[in-house]
């Protein structure tokens, strides 16, 4: 079977790039989804009588307005909700908005005195040069007492202990405070500084986050094929082979799954295939539980290593008519949850984060420059091996359409 363009994956950036091709008027097109629904990390599921997003915490950023006009279209404005952001962190006993740094003000008058001591005598106050390793980065940047107390502990649950296999090129997107405007803060009692991602967001009025892309389905339903994993790229005859050993070619192939699921590729350089093979990424478990907690925040982050998981999405508190929340916790680190929890619900996301580790922006330029000579596009947080948002794969597939179109 031949079409223009193949499709791999039916996640947001998949079904993005689909029902792009479709108001651009093509029909030659096709979507390969392993699963039998579509969503990829965006799937909701029934639980408790309200929606759980399996994928863990997905939200819509205001801050991109055409991909909110182009999602809108799928799902009207007005059946989401619009939430200014409650992030909190809980450090030292206490909750304290997030980020840490434009937040200070809420801790005890001892601890304010400790945290801005630190910062002062970080690196980055002190105008000594940026170090390249993770760890350092974290000490240069934010001064021991965020490191220790917030910043290393939270990243080696989130990403392994081995903090100094990551870069440092992707920090820069963290929220940037210096400490004149942490000190403005400390003496003004309010936030200063660059806020943190979805600052404000949609979320469904009824549904969870995956009611979106349930429906962008069912706008190419024809064109998507369910239950078939792909298994390789045959990148001379821009072909994929899939379990079932079924063979679909195609003019362009878009592939937003993850490159490690791609285990029978053929024509790719051996040099590449092993370059490729040292990708890494973190498995990430969803769990419920069902009590509400006092709470206003939206999400809590805990660096605290006695508890197992490390961020909780309060669920009642932007799920209008629900109740309770769920953890997110790294798969390493499911063993330390208590016996009496381990029968709720939950979810094992084998893909949830790309690791930015240091080899990995070289061996991503290579590979998708060599693919796309091919006619092969990685596309989206697994095609591009990147920690993108949903709305930052929405826009990146709408680029994409447009690159190709023209």
């Amino acid at each position: 079977m031949k079409t223009k363009y193949l499709i791999l994956g039916a996640g947001p950036a998949g079904l993005t790039f689909a029902n792009v091709l479709k108001e651009r008027g093509e029909t030659s097109f096709l979507v390969l989804e392993k699963e039998a629904e579509a969503g990829g990390l965006c799937r909701s599921v029934e639980v408790d009588g309200s929606p759980f997003d399996i994928g863990g915490g997905h939200f819509l950023d205001v801050k991109r307005p055409k991909v909110n006009e182009f999602l809108f279209r799928f799902m009207p404005e007005e059946e989401w909700d619009r939430y200014t952001r409650d992030s909190r962190i809980e450090v030292n006993g206490e909750l304290i908005s997030h980020p840490i740094e434009a937040n200070i003000w809420q801790m005890s008058l001892n601890l304010q005195v400790e945290y801005l001591k630190a910062i002062a005598r970080a690196g980055c106050s002190q105008g000594t040069p940026k170090p390249e390793s993770f760890v350092d980065w974290i000490y240069w940047k934010l001064g021991d007492r965020i490191a220790e107390d917030y910043m290393l502990p939270y990243n080696r649950k989130m990403f392994g202990e081995d903090l100094n296999a990551l870069g440092t090129y992707w920090l820069e997107k963290l929220p940037n405070v210096s400490f004149e405007e942490t000190l403005k803060s400390c003496l003004a009692r309010k936030a200063y500084g660059t806020q943190p991602g979805h600052a404000e967001f949609y979320y469904p009025r009824r549904y969870g986050y995956g009611e979106l892309w349930r429906r962008m389905a069912e706008t190419v339903a024809p064109n998507i094929i369910y239950n078939t994993a792909v298994s390789g790229i045959d990148f001379e005859a821009c072909a994929v082979v899939t379990e079932q050993q079924e063979k679909y070619e195609a003019e362009h192939i878009v592939t937003t799954i993850p490159w490690a699921e791609l285990t029978e590729n053929t024509s790719m350089p051996r040099e590449l295939e092993e370059k490729v093979a040292e990708l890494k990424y973190s498995s990430v478990e969803t769990r419920y539980y069902g009590e509400n907690l006092d709470t206003a925040a939206h999400w809590i982050y805990y660096p605290d290593n006695r508890k197992a998981y490390h961020r909780i999405l309060v669920r009642h508190n932007f799920c209008p008519g629900s109740r309770g929340y769920w953890t997110e916790t790294n798969c390493t680190r499911i063993g330390l949850l208590p016996e009496s929890e381990k029968g709720n619900y939950h979810y094992m996301n084998k893909y949830a984060y790309p690791l930015n580790t240091l080899d990995k922006p070289g061996i991503m330029r290579e590979l998708l420059v060599w693919a796309k000579e091919h006619h092969v596009f990685g596309l989206g947080r697994w095609g591009e091996h990147q920690h993108y948002n949903s709305d930052v794969t929405v826009e990146r597939a709408m680029g994409l359409v447009n690159e190709m179109l023209s």
